[in-house]
């Protein structure tokens, strides 16, 4: 049984079994989205061997991907004729004459696939519209138009699917194929029907024929016959064109002569017989039609001449003879390129010599100012490049964007490249429009043999006017190779980003310090710092982005080479140390903090004191030049960091910290209801009460005359060390 779907489309199929009794066979089934077949049901009556296949055809799958080649390659379901016998059940959108619109409910179409079942079993697969219950069937006048026996035939069925028109026939030559490789499921029937489909469904023209099987004599027979060769196909195409296309010298000829008219008509892509034949590399016809006089320049529609075709597939003797016929060597394509651009980016070097022999110009610039010797430094065409050279060409040629063949050589890594040419003068200060040198593409990319190179050529005037350093680049890409080479050039460490650089980054980011942090590169952060990098310079102090990735080993030693411990954020003013706001979430961090000298005083500084305290600003995590409406930002309260929901939780140990470390303090109204909140946090509320202990304030006056820059030096003072330890915090008793 089949039920043919709407539009040709299939879901799945099911092969019943030709003989004996039991399930049905449908291990070759396939698995396929939206849905999966459901278990089949044994056949109770499969029928003698030889019987009529049933199948079911549901949704979303095309028949001609799916058939088993035991139906369309085996000896057991074959037909006459190639056909096979098939119950067909029409359903869906079909405008079938004499059929009513679609009874969806209907009892007697249940009752008519009720009697289909008992009569003719099938292995039905139900699909989400439940077929068997509800499927939309389209029923005819009476029910024997609507179960008939009938004669399928897949050459038929499958012509619906090649309606469409052909694909344009491709100039490029043929490739023959592995003969061992591997074939899919059903690619070998396939490639059967396809081999056979144009004579299945249109026969040849017999002057292609003809003119295929190079038959000079049924050719000329047609001629003399006064048969009209001069009428395009659809596609513009002539005999001629075809002859030139398959490379038949004879028939070629016969046409030239007969049509000398036709020999520079072009097809509906604007192709010559001349640009067919040099682009499937057919010389001989080439030649003859160049002796009957063909134009070699004329283009088809991206303006590509025979000669630049035989360029770009590196065909010499075609270039050699499309040039002794006078081809333009100078002609540009739409996209402004010559012949000698295209053999120049193959390396080519044979091309190129007879081109430059032809008159092309070393000099001519594409539609983006790139001339051949541009393209090989871009390309890394080494032999191209001395050719070039040699020739006269400008070695210091810069693109429409302002880039130079050294920076485009530099760009993309083509050390040998980058020496010849500075070997021949190249300017290494050239910069593109963006005020990059080739040093900082250099070093963006971390070649450190070309930053060698440049650095003896490279104008520091220069790097400091490009408003970025390559230090920068070097330092943001990870490239410690090349900035240990920059350091120990004497590069300042300190140079700034420009604003307009600066701006480029959210966070207003300046020296190549910060980059460094941001990339958790220690070993970056400990060259920058030891060549004399300043940790204070950014907006945002690279502390704070330690703190934020928690990376002990570069906190210390940004805070050994003078990092502000109690750093504040501009854009952001709070009233107390941003590095004890990043810290608040990692109690052992901020007691690190707090034990180098970190000031807690101004967190319990409020400025609402025992007062009621306004809501909180909604968090903002954008670092914004101009707060909204023009206005100063507010300085934010410790006591309103302390109330947001992900800190919160932890006020009570954030609090007993911070309190080790301050004298006499008063708790504000908002942090007493944090401490009120819990029970167990009672007995911090009782720590914060005044007075404090005289010996921890003597603790605290004994830090403070020390500073918090010498903090790391209390181990050599002359005290005993169960003070130092005490004023270390190593020890609470």
């Amino acid at each position: 049984m089949l039920f043919v779907p709407d539009h040709g489309t299939c879901a799945s199929l099911v092969r019943s079994r030709q003989g004996g009794t039991g399930g049905t066979d449908a291990a070759w089934l396939p698995s396929f989205a939206p849905w999966r077949p459901t278990p089949m049901k044994p056949l109770s009556n499969p029928g003698p061997a030889g019987d009529t296949p049933h199948i079911l055809l549901g949704e979303e799958c095309h028949l001609a991907s799916y058939l088993p080649p035991v139906w369309l390659a085996g000896e057991g379901d074959r037909r006459s004729g190639g056909e096979v016998n098939l119950i067909v059940v029409l359903y869906g959108h079909l405008n079938l004459p004499g059929l009513p619109p679609r009874a969806k409910n209907n009892p007697r179409h249940s009752s008519c696939v009720q009697h289909t079942e008992r009569t003719r079993p099938s292995a039905l697969v139900q699909s989400p519209a439940s077929v068997c219950q509800s499927l939309p069937l389209a029923l005819p006048p009476s029910s024997f138009l609507l179960l008939a026996m009938t004669r399928f035939s897949y050459a038929e069925y499958f012509s619906l699917f090649h309606s469409c028109p052909a694909p344009a026939r491709s100039t490029v030559p043929p490739e023959s194929q592995p003969a061992s490789a591997p074939m899919g499921l059903f690619q070998g029937v396939m490639q059967k029907y396809n081999r056979n489909k144009t004579s299945q469904l249109a026969p040849m023209d017999p002057v292609l024929k003809v003119i295929k099987e190079d038959d000079e004599e049924a050719l000329k027979a047609m001629i003399k016959a006064g048969k009209n060769l001069t009428e395009p196909n659809k596609d513009g195409w002539l005999p001629l064109h075809e002859a030139a296309y398959y490379g038949q010298l004879s028939c070629l000829k016969a046409l030239q002569r007969a049509y000398p008219a036709t020999i520079d008509q072009r097809t509906l892509q604007e192709e010559t017989a001349l640009y067919l034949a040099t682009c499937r590399g057919h010389l001989d016809c080439l030649q003859s039609l160049l002796q009957a006089g063909a134009e070699p320049d004329i283009s088809n529609k991206s303006r590509e001449t025979p000669l630049y075709k035989a360029c770009e597939r590196k065909n010499v003797d075609a270039v050699r003879i499309l040039v002794q016929y006078h081809a333009d060597t100078n002609h540009r394509c739409n996209r402004g390129w010559t012949a000698l651009h295209e053999s120049v980016s193959r390396n080519d070097l044979e091309v190129m010599e007879i081109l430059v022999s032809g008159g092309a110009k070393v000099e001519s610039k594409n539609a983006y100012g790139i001339t051949p010797l541009f393209v090989a430094a871009q390309s890394g065409q080494l032999e191209a490049l001395r050719f070039l050279a040699k020739h006269g060409a400008d070695i210091n040629t810069q693109a429409s964007d302002s880039a130079s063949a050294l920076y485009e050589a530099c760009k993309n890594e083509h050390e040998l490249v980058v020496e010849f040419l500075l070997s021949q003068g190249a300017d290494a200060n050239k910069a593109n429009k963006d005020g990059m040198l080739p040093l900082h593409v250099a070093s963006k990319k971390g070649n450190y043999r070309i930053v060698q190179m440049l650095l003896p050529v490279t104008s520091r005037t220069r790097v400091r006017r490009s408003g970025i350093s390559p230090l920068h680049l070097a330092a943001e890409r990870n490239n410690d190779a090349v900035l240990e080479t920059l350091l120990g050039a004497r590069f300042d460490v300190n140079a700034p980003l420009a604003p307009e650089r600066a701006r480029l980054y959210e966070d207003r980011r300046s020296s190549a310090l910060y980059f460094a942090v941001v990339n958790n590169n220690v070993y970056a952060t400990e060259l920058l710092l030891l060549a004399g990098a300043d940790p204070n310079r950014d907006v945002i102090n690279p502390l704070l982005v330690a703190i934020r990735h928690g990376c002990l080993r570069t906190m210390q030693l940004l805070l050994d080479h003078g990092a502000n411990i109690d750093a504040y954020i501009a854009t952001h003013p709070t009233a107390f140390p941003a590095t004890i706001m990043f810290a608040m979430k990692y109690l052992s961090l901020l007691k690190f903090l707090m034990d180098l000298g970190c000031n807690g005083e101004s967190c319990f500084s409020c400025q609402y004191g025992n007062g009621p305290h306004p809501p909180a600003p909604p968090p903002s995590n954008r670092f914004n030049d101009v707060p909204a409406g023009d206005k100063a930002p507010s300085v934010v309260q410790f006591c309103e960091i302390l109330s947001a929901p992900e800190v919160s939780r932890w006020a009570g140990p954030i609090i007993d910290i911070l309190l080790d470390y301050v004298g006499n303090v008063q708790l504000c109204s908002r942090l007493k209801e944090h401490i009120d909140s819990f029970e167990d946090w009672a007995v911090i509320r009782e720590k914060a009460e005044p007075p404090r202990p005289l010996v921890h304030l003597c603790r605290l006056q004994v830090r403070k005359a020390i500073g918090k820059y010498r903090i790391k030096l209390l181990d050599t003072l002359p005290l005993p060390g169960r003070l130092i330890r005490y004023l270390k915090y190593e020890s609470t008793q």
